[in-house]
């Protein structure tokens, strides 16, 4: 056991009493060659929030010395939430007052307070900071005389940064910049920073983004270290590389992506068998080419994944790999781990194989015509792809008997319709419009999460070091407010105490289609637990799977790239007790930093989206909708256009009436009136204003 565990466990047990380090040495019985690794070993305990070191000197753990660790989360109000690494804890307000320098992000050490009679929210005050989480703040400049503030464009970290005239870099009123923090914040004091690098003033063209990209500290270009290091990959396969592997190149196999995807990271082919299917999902090799602990590696590593802006991908690896050599593209000779499926005519596994591969495409064909053969009959696609019809034809028989299977077990599908924002040339917005799922999307979702299945059950029962993708069952103090929540609506949630995906599938059905939809879909989401990466295999409840991983795109995504190497290790029989020892303590770290990039990942995403909408909906103030009422609260109602967007009318500018919140109905009504909004309900508004830097649109009603 390591010794991280012994101490742990040690400090775990009822009769523990906080003990010195020279006790710990007695207790544990460790030799004096020992005793530099035990003292490493207690920093680092310390460090992470493990164990706590109390004022006499003395370890334990924080659980059994009242102490909550955990990470805040700031409030622009000037407040923040604790929220702890325990999962069975609650969240712990803390107030202003009670921060003692702490910032939004930081990991921090807190004493829960006794709580106030007939309150009901756990306070605390942060007593220890562990680990600073951002060392520089994006955000604009109001420069005074003799000095400036920076006041951070991210509203959680609710401190301005003093910064002195010598330190401001030249940065002039109005200009977004980068700061860096050389003063950390105390009770009356702001925290004080140097100008780091000024981006130029808000309105000029690309800084919008470009100040989001700083925001959340993504890399704009690779090192040179790494470039350098592309020069060793060729641009075509080569003839030696093709040795050990399974040639695939007579199979009729095609990629299906967006129209606009560059780097195509899966391929899928398929035949009738005797008995059902043979479904072959063959994924780019990435890590043929990008060796563990190359620069490379380290950079994708750091990277996590690619991250998706609205006018730009920001890769994890350089275009030479991902738009290049490691790309499925059309009817060029590329390396693959392949994963070849037989089905039995009710979808049901029978055999597979996971196997290095060849392949060479026929085609790069996009959802919209493979949607045009299946769905519309488009008889000008058709003949274009008419050697493949009946292999897309079967695909769609497949996917769709992998659907129901997945809907039997309780699989639950949100089918959440998401706004895509087209620019111009300048990087303006021009349209929004809604991507809808169709069944060209649903083929290659579900054969991705067949593979994915296959290869995480295959890697399970072996007993080898991996990363899974894992998603826990949700709190259930979450799933009782949502049960209220639901309750008030009409619908009943049963099986509390032991969930089933199914129990909240059902709910799904029954909304399906009803104006209620969106939101109750969406209050599901938010009881739900994240989905994260992590080295112990715990199932994963939305999809309703015992055995899950990220496999199939290792261009984006690091896990993908990780779990490639260890099945090709595996294969090649190269995974002995000194390599599991290894790979044990790498597949942790890879979950944990895969897991936090992909949470900044999916902020940035969504903060890139929002923002070009709030611009586009600026150049429609004073326009009328047709909307609908997506959600009611006692401030007011939201609704949402037709392309997802949506708004708030505040009931401030509802002028008719006084209107009173009917919590257990959802419903705002008129004290004289009499007059109901609720959920699902058709309003005529008018664009009011947009607030294009908090990326808040507000309506009005026209019929009031």
């Amino acid at each position: 056991m390591p010794l991280n565990e012994q101490l742990l466990e040690f400090m775990k047990e009822k009769a523990y009493k906080p003990m010195t380090e020279g006790e710990l040495i007695s207790a544990l019985n460790i030799h004096k060659s020992e005793m530099d690794m035990l003292l490493k070993a207690l920093h680092y305990m310390e460090k992470n929030g493990m164990v706590v070191k109390n004022r006499r000197g003395r370890y334990g753990v924080p659980e059994k010395m009242n102490l909550v660790v955990g990470q805040l989360e700031g409030h622009q109000g000037g407040f923040a939430f604790l929220l702890p690494n325990n999962s069975d804890l609650e969240d712990i307000y803390i107030s202003r007052e009670d921060m003692n320098g702490a910032m939004h992000g930081d990991m921090v050490l807190v004493r829960p307070k006794i709580l106030a009679r007939g309150s009901s929210k756990a306070e605390g005050e942060v007593i220890r900071i562990l680990k600073r989480a951002h060392k520089k703040i994006v955000g604009t400049v109001e420069r005074g005389k003799q000095f400036s503030f920076v006041i951070p464009d991210d509203k959680r970290f609710f401190y301005d940064v003093f910064v002195p005239k010598e330190k401001s870099k030249g940065a002039k009123n109005g200009h977004k910049v980068v700061a860096k923090i050389t003063e950390w914040p105390e009770k009356r004091r702001n925290p004080a920073g140097e100008v780091v690098e000024i981006l130029g003033y808000q309105d000029e063209p690309g800084i919008d983004i470009l100040t989001i990209i700083k925001k959340h500290d993504l890399p704009l270009g690779f090192p040179q270290k790494v470039m350098g290091q592309l020069e060793q990959i060729p641009d075509e396969v080569k003839e030696k590389d093709l040795s050990g592997r399974e040639d695939f190149r007579e199979l009729r196999t095609v990629t299906i992506d967006g129209e606009d995807a560059k780097d195509l990271d899966d391929a899928v082919s398929i035949e009738r068998t005797e008995n059902g299917y043979r479904l072959g999902v063959h994924i780019a090799d990435v890590s043929y080419y990008v060796k563990e602990k190359s620069s490379l590696d380290r950079e994708a590593l750091k990277r996590g994944c690619s991250v998706y802006l609205v006018d730009r991908v920001i890769p994890m690896l350089p275009p030479k790999l991902s738009n290049g050599i490691c790309s499925l593209n059309p009817r060029m000779v590329r390396l693959t781990m392949s994963v070849i499926i037989d089905f039995d005519q009710n979808a049901n596994v029978k055999n597979y194989k996971i196997t290095p591969g060849i392949i060479k495409t026929c085609e790069r064909m996009t959802y919209t015509q493979v949607n045009a053969i299946l769905e519309d009959k488009d008889p000008k696609v058709v003949k274009r792809f008419d050697y493949l019809v009946d292999d897309f034809v079967l695909m769609k028989e497949l996917a769709e008997k992998l659907t129901q299977k997945r809907f039997v077990r309780g699989s639950l599908d949100f089918d959440l319709e998401e706004a895509k924002v087209l620019l111009d040339e300048s990087g303006s917005p021009i349209e929004v419009i809604k991507e809808e799922r169709q069944i060209s999307n649903r083929i290659i979702e579900e054969f991705m999460i067949a593979a994915n299945e296959v290869v995480a059950e295959h890697i399970f029962w072996l007993k080898v070091p991996f990363v899974y993708r894992v998603h826990e069952v949700p709190d259930v103090e979450k799933i009782i407010a949502l049960r209220e929540f639901l309750h008030n609506l009409g619908y009943t949630l049963k099986g509390i105490k032991n969930l089933k995906p199914k129990s909240l599938q059902q709910i799904l059905e029954k909304v399906s289609g009803k104006p209620e939809q969106r939101l109750i879909n969406t209050m599901l989401l938010r009881s739900l637990k994240q989905a994260r990466y992590s080295d112990v295999n715990s199932g994963h409840f939305g999809l309703a799977s015992l055995y899950y991983t990220h496999f199939t795109a290792p261009i984006r995504r690091y896990p993908d790239l990780a779990i490639h190497r260890i099945l090709r290790e595996q294969l090649e029989n190269k995974l002995d007790l000194e390599r599991q020892k290894k790979l044990g303590k790498l597949v942790e770290k890879i979950a944990k930093i895969s897991s936090e990039r992909e949470r900044i990942a999916e902020e940035a995403e969504r903060e890139t989206t929002d923002l070009k909408i709030a611009e586009y909906m600026a150049t429609k103030i004073g326009d009328v909708f047709e909307a609908i009422v997506s959600g009611v609260t006692a401030f007011g109602v939201f609704v949402e256009l037709d392309n997802t967007i949506e708004g708030l009318i505040h009931v401030s500018n509802i002028e008719d009436d006084y209107y009173h919140f009917n919590e257990k109905t959802m419903t705002l009504r008129g004290e004289r009136t009499g007059r109901v909004f609720r959920i699902g309900d058709i309003v005529k508004v008018k664009l009011y204003n947009v607030n294009i830097a908090e990326k808040q649109i507000d309506f009005v009603l026209v019929d009031q």
